[in-house]
């Protein structure tokens, strides 16, 4: 579960989740990613973006107001 505090939904919140979430990717799928870019001749950090931010709806979120 990921805790935000309701007033902090600025850039640098957002920008700390993509990252937070490209490294949970990473981790798990890193090595199935990399081939599916090598074989697709796609770019592998475009792939992780896109995968990053779809991760972000598997987490669970408990906002602070």
């Amino acid at each position: 579960m990921i805790h935000i505090n309701f007033n902090d939904l600025d850039d640098s919140a957002q920008q700390r989740l993509i990252a937070l979430s490209k490294k949970d990717v990473e981790a798990k799928f890193g090595k199935q990613l990399r081939s599916y870019a090598k074989t697709q001749f796609s770019n592998y950090d475009e792939l992780l973006e896109q995968e990053a931010i779809r991760n972000l709806y598997n987490y669970r979120y408990s906002f602070k107001i």
